[in-house]
């Protein structure tokens, strides 16, 4: 295995030719961002941010304007990197005359796996995301959550060092979305990386270890979870003692008898944040767009 960063980029710019002779897009503007090995990262964003621009970069399917990216040490795009990752975009293209094993197998023989091995791994991930007994149905019948959750499952099947998700849990159900998310805890477990891009930021709070926040095309806020919350100098504290050591502040806590317990920092939530970085807090409409 390689070492470094599991994703880093460098100033990565991107800019789209305009529709209808309108003027380039600058769609990604001198990204620098860096995920550390065996991290669940969280890529945040209003729409036309910057975050799909920023995963296609990435996997190399576009090339960067300006800047560089790199993905499991190699530059975004090679063909090491790409067999080390696993991909779910945001709607799942999927063969509707293939049965869910089929297309978990297929997305396995894609990435050189031995026929037993992708068949055995197809059946165990099927079980896995809750499709067993639909395994052997035509995908062209299934709900939207249901090509998610086998999309997943081809994402999986490999094993991949790096997955990428683009709104993993878009079209689960509460159940689904559970199982989901249980899963990717159980993948940050085995070491691997996730980056996913999500608009469900109670999932962000809940999975992510580490976010970045993009705001018209440039960073706003990167870091760990704690440090992209901050600390707001708020605590709860627990004191044993009795009524008069409860009800005194901490430094009092001592004279009136009493004992600090507990003292945890309060975290400002992760939607407030978001929404003051980017200017929103008043809840202005995010605009369309990658």
């Amino acid at each position: 295995m390689t070492d470094g960063p599991a994703v880093e980029t460098r100033g990565l710019s991107k800019r789209y030719r305009g529709r209808g002779g309108a003027g380039p897009v600058e769609a990604l503007r001198g990204l620098d961002l860096e995920f550390p090995r065996g991290c669940v990262a969280g890529l945040l964003g209003p729409n036309g941010s910057g975050k799909s621009t920023t995963i296609r970069l990435l996997l190399g399917i576009h090339a960067p304007t300006a800047g560089e990216a790199r993905v499991l040490g190699r530059p975004a795009g090679h063909r090491e990197a790409r067999r080390r990752t696993g991909y779910m975009p945001e709607e799942a293209d999927l063969y509707p005359f293939l049965t869910a094993r089929e297309t978990v197998e297929t997305a396995g023989a894609l990435h050189g796996m031995a026929r037993g091995d992708r068949r055995r791994a197809a059946g165990e991930l099927l079980e896995r995301v809750g499709l067993a007994a639909e395994a052997d149905r035509r995908v062209e019948g299934f709900s939207r959550g249901m090509k998610r959750r086998v999309g997943l499952a081809a994402a999986l099947v490999h094993r991949p060092e790096l997955l990428v998700l683009d709104e993993p849990t878009a079209g689960l159900d509460p159940v689904g979305r559970e199982g989901l998310l249980a899963l990717l805890g159980e993948c940050r477990g085995r070491g691997t990386t996730v980056l996913l891009s999500s608009h469900v930021l109670s999932d962000v709070e809940r999975l992510c270890d580490r976010v970045a926040i993009l705001g018209s095309g440039r960073l706003a806020a990167a870091g760990t979870l704690a440090e992209v919350l901050g600390k707001r100098g708020s605590f709860t504290l627990e004191i044993e003692g009795g009524p008069g050591a409860a009800d005194a502040a901490a430094r009092a806590a001592e004279g009136a008898g009493g004992r600090v317990a507990d003292r945890r920092p309060t975290r400002e939530p992760l939607e407030r944040v978001f929404l003051r970085l980017l200017g929103r807090d008043r809840g202005t409409p995010g605009d369309g767009g990658a």
